[in-house]
């Protein structure tokens, strides 16, 4: 009896030497140990083995036998090879090589694993797994596949990034202008003079304006945006060739000069090119547009909306002041053109209702207002997630360190387009009329002026105020002394303030009380009067103010209350006046000419300004003697 326990014992010590043995030969044959797939599947998902379907736990005596056959041969199917080490290349903050032409992530030197993941493949499935996916049924092969994408997509942004993978996707294109024989012709000493004649610089580039909406290249569908106008703007006629060459771009220019069309007709046209190299349709925005307020946002969207509508290019305004479900449910169904406040577009990317992965076009619109409301760490969350080799634009009234420390850091060798001076500077079609006097008599004072510039109540006039109870209080006074009149202001809903709009627009109410909130946002044709109830807070509000009427080459005037409260603007304001050639009061000249020094909402007015557009000097010595 004991001989034969003695016996079973050495037999079963012998056969599991010789399965030691076999699989040492196996891993001298194949490289390493075959990969157990179910249990790989398991442990990217993150579920376990035993919950698979039945028909993969039914495969395994297959792959063993299998790998059994493979023992002293080549290696079986399926069995992961030793990757050879590559030399190491440059590579970019993702971690991935650089290819040297372009500075994109190089798929053909990834790993093969997530160069499947980028080039949107995969890899062969070994046959015991075609065969469990064939016989498994359909609503637990659909589970399988979400949990498996899922896990994929996970590892595939861990692996090289958001970014890394937008530049992957298909290149953009940029390069979309031609040159006009018109335009070709053009002398350099008559583009000098057509600059000189419209106050228009260009640095970074040489590019000929156009002078013809024809001379763009625009389809016939876009241009049936341009109808009622003759010739193009200053800024459309040089902004237009540079964009369409696929340059980024800083544009100053005063309100009412048609930005709006110098970046949206040519992000159009980059959209349709776009969607006709792409094989792959996609749901997201291919162009974006930030904008500081909701009219403003709601301006540029009208535009864009009926330039594109005849192109086939659909628009979305995305604001805050209304519910976000009828903002998500568009941007779920698709979108072309998204036109945003950085705050609602925070909370719909944050909500997982918009990717911005496939924006390509870039656009802050009045980026000095957007820098002066707090904006900055919104704008370059929203810019991180958009594509890296993206085209962006950048448009402001002004000039100042702060605007030009973000273009170095947004735009690539940008070309810049002055029209006016990049200084601070109001439109020169308005005539400026300030009026010294007491707080006390404004209301008064107001009620005159309204008999002598509104006096057939249908003209628009436009009442700025500087507080939203003062907005409410003078509407009420108004109101009381038999003038139709609306009010817009923060203490009001947004319906309610875009039916104010409306009515203002269409001339049903033609006499409107604003807050700054509205100053720079509304774009309303023919307001013939714009009175400054209260001065603003700073210089540049003003300019945006009187920036309401004489517009698109018409004609306006201004005129402003101003008290011995706002003294330490006067310096500022009286150097507005001289800009634009305006008479200064004596009154004004009497509270001095004194500018004081803006101070930084950070440090007050201990800093300093630097020009980030100018590099560094390095200083180097010969010898440690100099």
């Amino acid at each position: 009896m004991e001989s034969d326990l003695l016996h079973i014992k050495t037999e079963k010590l012998e056969r599991k030497r010789l399965k030691k043995l076999k699989r040492q030969q196996e891993r001298d044959a194949g490289g390493q140990k075959p990969v157990d797939t179910r249990q790989d599947i398991a442990k990217v998902s993150g579920i376990t083995a035993g919950s698979l379907s039945s028909p993969i736990a039914d495969a395994k005596p297959q792959k063993e036998k299998k790998r059994k056959q493979q023992v002293g041969g080549a290696p079986a199917e399926g069995l992961v090879q030793p990757v050879q080490k590559k030399k190491k290349k440059k590579k970019d903050r993702g971690g991935q090589p650089l290819d040297a032409a372009n500075g994109v992530a190089d798929a053909s030197q990834m790993p093969s694993k997530q160069r499947d993941l980028v080039s949107g493949r995969t890899a062969a499935k070994p046959a015991f797994i075609a065969a469990a996916d064939s016989s498994m049924p359909k609503a637990e092969k659909e589970k399988k596949s979400s949990i498996v994408t899922a896990a994929s997509t996970a590892a595939q942004w861990a692996a090289v990034g958001s970014h890394e993978l937008a530049r992957a996707g298909a290149p953009v294109q940029k390069a979309l202008y031609a040159e006009d024989p018109a335009v070709t012709r053009m002398t350099e000493a008559a583009v000098q003079q057509w600059r000189e004649e419209r106050e228009t610089a260009v640095t970074g580039c040489d590019i000929r304006p156009v002078t013809a909406f024809g001379q763009a290249g625009f389809s016939q569908e876009l241009l049936q945006s341009t109808r009622g106008f003759s010739q193009p703007s200053p800024i459309q006629a040089q902004c237009w060739p540079i964009i369409l060459s696929g340059r980024d771009l800083v544009g100053i220019a005063a309100t009412g000069s048609g930005k709006t069309l110098a970046f949206g007709l040519p992000g159009l046209v980059h959209i349709l090119a776009q969607q006709a190299a792409s094989k792959v349709p996609k749901k997201g925005p291919w162009a974006l547009a930030l904008a500081p307020t909701r009219e403003l946002a709601q301006q540029i969207a009208a535009v864009l909306e009926a330039a594109g509508q005849p192109a086939g290019l659909a628009t979305l305004c995305a604001y805050g002041g209304v519910p976000k479900q009828a903002q998500a449910q568009a941007l779920r169904k698709g979108v072309d053109v998204l036109v945003a406040t950085p705050g609602r577009l925070e909370d719909l990317m944050n909500d997982g209702a918009c990717k911005l992965s496939g924006v390509t076009y870039l656009v802050l619109d009045e980026a000095d207002r957007m820098l002066d409301l707090g904006f900055e760490p919104h704008i370059r969350a929203i810019a991180s997630q958009t594509r890296a080799d993206r085209q962006t634009l950048m448009f402001s009234a002004t000039w100042p360190p702060a605007i030009q420390k973000l273009a170095s850091e947004f735009l690539a060798e940008p070309v810049r387009v002055t029209v006016g001076s990049q200084d601070l500077s109001a439109s020169h079609s308005v005539k400026q009329v300030v009026e010294v006097l007491d707080p006390a008599v404004r209301d008064g004072r107001l009620d005159e002026l309204l008999r002598k510039y509104h006096s057939s109540r249908k003209n628009r006039v436009l009442v700025f105020v500087l507080y939203k109870k003062e907005a409410s209080r003078v509407e009420a006074m108004l109101a009381r002394r038999g003038w139709k009149v609306a009010a817009i202001h923060g203490d009001i809903s947004q319906q309610q303030r875009s039916k104010a709009v409306e009515t203002f627009k269409s001339g049903a109410v033609p006499l409107l009380v604003a807050t700054d909130v509205a100053a720079r946002g509304l774009d309303i044709p023919d307001v013939e009067f714009v009175i400054n109830y209260s001065f603003p807070l700073t210089a540049e509000d003003y300019v945006h103010r009187i920036g309401r009427t004489g517009r698109a080459g018409k004609t306006g005037l201004a005129h402003t209350f101003f008290s011995f409260t706002d003294k330490p603007r006067a310096g500022e304001l009286i150097n507005v006046l001289r800009e634009a050639d305006q008479p200064v009061p004596d009154e004004l000249l009497a509270f001095g000419t004194t500018v004081k020094k803006k101070e930084s909402k950070l440090y007050g007015a201990h800093f300093k300004e630097v020009d980030f557009t100018k590099k560094a000097t390095k200083v180097s010595f010969d010898s440690d003697d100099d």
